[in-house]
């Protein structure tokens, strides 16, 4: 948890450097971040744990959409017919 929490420290304070160069991931760190601001111990912690493992932000172009619903499939090590029904599922929501 406190290379989490390191994380987001050094994220927030090069995204002003790096605004232009940061991935999905690190924008979706700092949103979390910026998110739970004010929260201080275990309530932050359980509150950027919750925010970065929910559902991600809406891809805009087909390939990050595929992308993103492959990430999840793949994470939910889905296979075969779920996988299938899984992928056509998640890549109409997106």
């Amino acid at each position: 948890m406190k290379t989490v929490s390191l994380l987001a420290c050094l994220l927030l304070i090069g995204s002003p450097v790096l605004a232009d160069a940061a991935t999905p991931q690190q924008q979706r760190m700092a949103d979390c971040s910026a998110k739970n601001k004010g929260k201080t111990g275990e309530d932050y912690k359980s509150a950027q744990k919750a925010c970065l493992s929910g559902p991600a932000p809406a891809a805009t172009t087909p390939q990050e959409r595929m992308k993103t619903c492959n990430a999840d499939a793949a994470a939910k090590k889905l296979a075969g017919d779920a996988r299938k029904t899984f992928m056509s599922g998640c890549l109409k929501a997106n």
